[in-house]
Order: structure tokens, then C-alpha cells, then sequence
């Protein structure tokens, strides 16, 4: 194999070239013949020309301005499109509904990412993103291991894990293993009558210190008395020496039920 180009540390580039991994990647969404495809941080184009295979257009978002340039000639494809920009601030709304997401993505791209997807107006049906294992793991986590991510995650997709992928399948090699997290919008709104936003702000409040009981963080998160908030949990019939990382969703919702009503 030719050498491979030199990658960019400081945009965690980490390439991959492994034909099973990157065919995993497209299994996880089941990309096929009619789906639009974005791909985000192509690269050098090893995942971008299977995406071009499967699918009827691809819509490759790269930040790094010579990878992008020279991508059209690493993948000749008439049903590629390159796009030069952050993807934190690409147009989801331009693509058709009923795209699908296809990304091996920095490490620190995370978080946003899975932010600005969830709360666009025109979010993928299905996305694979190849993340940190850890990472995938916190999102994708049940009740005991929940965190501020996979709540917020969680509210808007069904998220499940796929294929690890060894840290020396990487050119370079990242000092950590990575995982598809596979993630299905989800058809209809979790919980009915929600404000998004009241939801979440009492969300980070029980998450403003998770070592603490919701009883202690949501007093300092909330700006409750301690009696008030015991009184909240004693609705929504959780424990008050329960961490926010015990909570499922459902629970989560039961909580916002309690501090809405009492807001009225």
C-alpha cells in the first residue's frame, strides 16, 4: 500500500482504510441505491467511494481545505459533491428529508455534533458515527451510567453500538479503540407537550454535579430550597438520595412534569 498523506493532529485526523471497518460503517444505516449520503470529514476518500457506490448522491463536508480540493480526484464519482466547511455550521436544511449520516469524525467533534444534529429542523434519519468506544459507550448507556450526553441522545434518537475498530486499524494510530454508535431518529416526539428547552435546563441542573443527590443538585442548579425540591421528588416518586446518572428518561420526564405544573 502507497503511503499514506500526512495527517493533521490538530483536526484528529486518523485515517482508515480498512475495507471491513468501512463497510461496517455503511451496514450500520443500510446505505443503498436511492439514499443522499452526508459524510462528514471524508478524508482521504476511502469511506466517500463506498458511500458513492451504495448511494445515489453523497454530499462529502470537509474542513480541511486541501482535502477537500483534492478529494474530486480521489473519488471520480458524478454522484459526489464536496463541500468546504465546518459542519457545525453546514446548512442541514438544504439536504432532502430522509438523508442518513455516514462519518468517521475528531474525537472533540462529538458532543456538537450529536447537538446541532438533534436539535436541527431537518436531522438524518439514521447516522453511523465512528467515535472514541468510550464515547459511544456514555451515549448509548443505560440507567446507572447515564450522563448529560446520552439523555440529550437518547431524547431524540434510539442510539445502539456497532462494530469496534482497533486503534491500530488508524493511520496514525489514536491512543484509545473506536466504535460505530448508530443512531435512528426517532418518529415521534419521546413525550408529548414538552418545552425542549425547560426540559433540558432541569436536565443540566441535575447533572450540574453528578457526584451530588438530585436532592442537593438540583437545589444549587434549580435555585430551590431543599424542602421544594424534596417536595419535586416526592411527586415524581424518585428518591432524593438518587444521582442523576441513576435516572432513566422516563423519569427525567416525570420530574419535568412536577417542576412545569408547579411553574403554572
Amino acid at each position: 500500500m502507497k503511503e499514506l498523506p500526512y495527517a493533521n493532529k490538530s483536526l484528529g485526523q486518523h485515517w482508515l482504510t480498512d475495507f471491513m471497518s468501512l463497510s461496517a460503517m455503511c451496514e450500520a444505516v443500510d446505505v443503498k441505491d436511492g439514499d443522499t449520503v452526508l459524510e462528514v470529514g471524508p478524508g482521504l476518500g476511502t469511506l466517500t467511494e463506498l458511500l458513492c457506490e451504495r448511494a445515489d448522491r453523497v454530499i462529502a463536508v470537509e474542513f480541511d481545505k486541501k482535502l477537500a480540493k483534492e478529494l474530486p480526484g480521489r473519488v471520480p464519482e458524478s454522484n459526489l459533491e464536496v463541500v468546504e466547511q465546518d459542519i457545525l455550521s453546514f446548512d442541514l436544511t438544504s439536504l432532502p428529508a430522509g438523508y442518513k449520516l455516514v462519518a468517521n469524525i475528531p474525537y472533540y467533534l462529538t458532543s456538537n455534533l450529536i447537538r446541532v444534529l438533534s436539535e436541527s429542523s431537518n436531522p438524518p434519519v439514521a447516522a453511523a458515527i465512528l467515535i472514541q468506544k468510550e464515547v459511544a459507550e456514555r451515549v448509548a448507556a443505560k440507567p446507572g451510567s447515564m450522563s448529560l450526553l446520552s439523555v440529550t441522545a437518547q431524547y431524540y434518537w434510539e442510539a445502539s453500538l456497532g462494530l469496534v475498530m482497533p486503534a491500530h486499524l488508524f493511520t496514525p494510530p489514536p491512543k484509545v479503540d473506536s466504535q460505530i454508535l448508530i443512531l435512528n431518529r426517532r418518529n415521534e416526539p419521546l413525550f408529548p407537550d414538552v418545552d425542549v428547552k425547560q426540559f433540558f435546563r432541569l436536565v443540566k441542573a441535575g447533572f450540574s454535579n453528578r457526584r451530588k443527590t438530585l436532592l442537593n443538585s438540583l437545589n444549587g442548579g434549580l435555585q430551590l430550597a431543599k424542602p421544594a425540591v424534596q417536595e419535586i421528588l416526592d411527586q415524581a416518586t424518585i428518591k432524593p438520595t438518587a444521582r442523576p446518572q441513576e435516572l432513566s428518561l422516563q423519569e427525567w420526564y416525570s420530574l419535568y412534569k412536577v417542576v412545569s405544573n408547579r411553574a403554572q
